[in-house]
């Protein structure tokens, strides 16, 4: 029996799909002759709709699609779902892209444990990079749930224009003013994107990305990447050449690694938390030798990624990737096309939900990918201006220097519902839970060198009041 496109949509839409070239893997879809062969392919099938599932770049070939197909006289609709881990598909109709909550949680989670850990003890300092190519949404919904010592968010840093130099500076800053309190620890969350906000080295990958598009052969790339090092060096201008060869090597090298399908850097493959590391290690080690410093600095690098893109799925998740399905389905029934399944009022329970379709040619801008200039749909990144960062950066001062952690615990699934700070800003109550019972009793804290009234979650607070259990014989 055939299903039908709600039946399909239903079972599909809940896990990380997108319908490919079964021979292309993901590549773009961006030739005439793979355009042609996806009508084909479409047509083969006597499909009524094509759903694609993804971020900006999938979208943007749903848009490209849906022209296409229109223009050629294929009846497949083709509709979009927003599905991006880095938060960066958001605008006025879509509020945040599903998997982004869950992933936020499951990364906060650890964090929240490696911040106990920290202040137990009190010796580490944790440089952790999290998952966000392009935008520091993942990082600053992080900071805002597990309160870190310092983050980096990439947005602030391009905006200032600091250089790699000064934020080494601010982090050995940071580090030195700890250490005259007695503290020789603390938690840095990285966004895995910042080395592309940093001024220099966003020319210096600009360059790049043209020199390995134009200039270097596809026989030269499969050399070993030493000799790719010293053929790009001779077409970059002066001052990337000397950025590229005072970086570390390993950094400097994993920046010509082969770019994605769609022209970027793989910016996951860059270890940006052991770049920090070595660099603050040399400036510490100087001011050392000027008597600016004399603790001792123990660094661990850690990288969250994958694991927080397969974890089981959180409430909020689970109902708004089934609406999101369901809505494409019925959007396709009606006939429309090239338009994203958009659900709006987030902040709201799913009943008070409103679905609807948001043409996706409205996303279009205009990017520069593999040394061309290209229409995709504009990133949303961080809004500096923004209640959510400005919540953030009027925090981030008292936890630099207290110890603010927030351990938030596992995801919780009965009678429990929340959406992510990216739909909707916290207040400050909400953030330090002030709102609820302090009834609790301190001997029942599952952690012994941490304040309740400081450092618990939601979560943490509500466990103060069980009782711990005892066997018999020993009460």
């Amino acid at each position: 029996k055939q299903k039908t496109a709600y039946e399909i949509s239903a079972c599909l839409v809940g896990s990380e799909m997108c319908i490919r070239d079964r021979c292309a893997g993901r590549d773009k879809i961006e030739t005439p002759e793979q355009f042609e062969n996806s009508q084909k392919y479409c047509e083969s099938l006597k499909l009524d709709g094509l759903i694609v599932i993804g971020g900006d770049d999938s979208n943007t070939n749903a848009c490209l699609l849906a022209e296409y197909f229109k223009k050629n006289n294929c009846h497949t609709k083709v509709i979009g779902c927003p599905k991006t881990i880095d938060g960066d598909l958001k605008n006025d109709y879509v509020e945040v892209s599903f998997g982004f909550d869950t992933a936020c949680k499951v990364y906060s989670e650890v964090i929240g444990n490696i911040c106990v850990d920290t202040i137990s003890s009190k010796k580490y300092y944790h440089f952790i990079r999290l998952m966000g190519r392009s935008a520091s949404h993942i990082a600053l919904e992080c900071a805002l749930l597990s309160r870190p010592t310092h983050t980096f968010i990439g947005e602030e840093v391009e905006a200032k224009q600091q250089s790699l130099a000064h934020c080494i500076n601010e982090l050995a800053d940071l580090i030195c003013k700890r250490a005259a309190n007695g503290k020789d620890y603390g938690v840095v969350l990285v966004p895995e994107g910042l080395i592309e906000f940093i001024q220099e080295i966003k020319v210096l990958i600009s360059e790049l990305n043209t020199v390995l598009a134009k200039n270097i052969s596809e026989e030269d790339k499969q050399k070993d990447v030493s000799d790719i090092f010293d053929l790009v060096l001779n077409h970059l201008t002066k001052d990337s050449a000397e950025l590229l060869q005072y970086l570390p090597r390993t950094i400097a090298e994993q920046l010509l690694l082969d770019r994605d399908p769609h022209g970027n850097v793989q910016v996951s493959k860059i270890e940006t938390e052991k770049l920090l590391i070595l660099m603050v290690t040399s400036e510490l080690e100087k001011r050392r030798s000027q008597n600016q410093y004399n603790s001792l600095f123990q660094p661990i690098p850690h990288f969250f990624g994958y694991e927080g893109r397969c974890a089981f799925p959180t409430n909020f998740d689970c109902d708004y990737c089934y609406s999101l399905g369901v809505n494409a389905a019925i959007l396709i029934d009606l006939g429309y096309t090239g338009v994203m399944s958009v659900i709006k009022g987030l902040d709201q329970k799913p009943d008070q939900w409103i679905a609807g379709g948001y043409p996706l040619v409205t996303m279009m801008n205009v990017e520069k990918r593999k040394g061309k200039d290209v229409p995709v749909i504009k990133k949303a990144l961080v809004d500096l201006d923004g209640p959510l960062f400005n919540l953030f950066a009027s925090e981030r001062e008292k936890w630099a220097h207290g110890d603010y952690f927030c351990p938030q615990g596992p995801i919780q699934f009965e009678d429990h519902y929340a959406y992510p700070y990216l739909v909707k800003p916290p207040t400050l109550d909400e953030i330090y839970n002030r709102g609820l019972s302090q009834e609790y009793d301190q001997s029942n804290s599952p952690y012994a060198d941490i304040k309740p009234e400081i450092n618990l979650s939601q979560l943490g607070l509500e466990r103060l009041k069980i009782i711990n259990r005892l066997p018999p014989i020993l009460e």
